[in-house]
């Protein structure tokens, strides 16, 4: 079997290592790698005009053009501005630098790497409740709910913080696991912007718009792992099986993907619980002739996302009869349907925060247990708002 070829970011790799340490025998015990594999790397980049001096110049480094000041790992240079004075020598320097994206998510893997060693899965729990029907799957559907974020009642209409998302999540899920039926499966299909922010900077990833907040991050972190483990523990007790599915949002890109990896070791042990680990922002699950499709809504609007699902999940599509998709990130309720699967954009439980409530972006509060037949598509929905919830947490 031929071996692939090099992709660019290997090569680049191999010269990042050697100008870190200085030789490829260095760079290869540093890293563990085969001296031999590592200079075959280093000799190709050098054939593709990738070379140790471009590579610290991303980060920062050509003295011979007087470039001296190296940017963190993460960040690559995005400019430098170097001011001479009449000797023309540097008086002064700028350094423009950015979000080294490709190496965050490096960084990001390696973290999720180490946490996932030192995690302790979770014992099986057992269901307590009655006979479950095998044909029923019950779709648990919470989307944009904004854990972190802060609200003051009297410029929004409604209070919110970290305490009240827990407590009103946990509530709803109490009555919705209640009025729904006893399916064999569930989808926890929480569809992104489940964090209301992803760093210890309170900014929008992509865009860097400041946000309201209400905590720390790392305290986030915990309450966000709190509360889903509390929740899936639930579902537990009612459903034979659960998917739990962690969709990306916009504004938890990084998040998303730790809860991911961190719920799949998390519950590597527990048979009955599935967590859906795919990275590319498009999800699916198949039950029968009814084929589900899952996606938060910042990539492909609704009037777009059919033919992408198709494209996508081809062969899924193709063998089953009903096809659903869901959506989110507008908050509002919308029902396409289409020559082939409904597609439906759906509101959030969470309380308007000072931008939505100035921009007058407004939308009930609501979220739905949708049941599903293995054999007929959607058969009921029960749909629970946070009024019928909130009243016994916020008196």
């Amino acid at each position: 079997m031929p071996t692939p070829p090099l992709t660019e970011d290997q090569m680049r790799e191999a010269m990042a290592l050697v100008a870190e340490h200085g030789s490829v025998a260095g760079a290869a015990r540093a890293a563990g790698l085969n001296r031999e594999m590592l200079r075959k790397r280093v000799d190709r980049a050098k054939e593709s005009g990738i070379t140790a001096a471009s590579i610290l110049a991303r980060k920062g480094w050509s003295p011979d053009h007087d470039m001296t000041h190296m940017v963190p790992d993460g960040f690559h240079v995005k400019g430098v501005s170097t001011y001479y004075n009449k000797d023309g020598q540097p008086s002064a320097q700028w350094v423009k630098s950015s979000i080294d994206h490709e190496r965050q998510r490096e960084l990001l893997a390696e973290a999720v790497k180490s946490l996932r060693e030192t995690i302790d899965p979770e014992l099986p729990v057992a269901r307590l409740s009655a006979a479950t029907r095998g044909d029923l799957l019950n779709c648990y559907v919470i989307t944009d709910y904004h854990l972190g974020a802060l609200a003051w009642k009297e410029e929004t209409g409604a209070a919110w913080d970290l305490q009240i998302a827990e407590e009103l999540l946990v509530s709803w899920f109490r009555e919705a696991i209640a009025v729904s039926p006893a399916s064999s499966r569930a989808v926890f299909a929480q569809l992104g912007d489940f964090m209301h922010f992803d760093g210890l900077a309170a900014i929008t990833p992509t865009s860097g718009h400041i946000l309201d907040v209400d905590t720390r991050f790392q305290k986030l972190v915990r309450v966000a792992i709190r509360v889903i483990r509390r929740i899936v523990s639930m579902l537990l007790h009612k459903h034979d099986s659960v998917d739990l599915l962690l969709a990306e949002g916009n504004h938890d890109i990084a998040s998303s993907a730790w809860l991911r990896e961190l719920f799949a070791a998390l519950y590597e042990d527990e048979p009955r619980v599935v967590v859906v680990t795919r990275p590319d922002p498009y999800y699916c699950v198949e039950f029968g002739a009814t084929s589900l499709f899952f996606h938060h809504g910042h990539k492909k609007k609704m009037e777009q996302l059919e033919t992408v699902l198709v494209g996508k999940f081809r062969e899924v599509f193709g063998r089953t009869k009903y096809s659903y998709a869901h959506t989110g990130h507008y908050h509002h309720n919308v029902v396409r349907e289409t020559n082939t699967m409904q597609v439906e954009q759906h509101r959030t439980l969470a309380a308007p925060d000072s931008h939505a409530s100035r921009g007058g972006w407004l939308s009930g509060r609501d979220a739905k247990v949708i049941t599903y037949s293995r054999l007929h598509g959607e058969v009921s929905r029960q749909i629970v708002s946070s009024a019928m919830v909130e009243s016994t947490i916020l008196n």
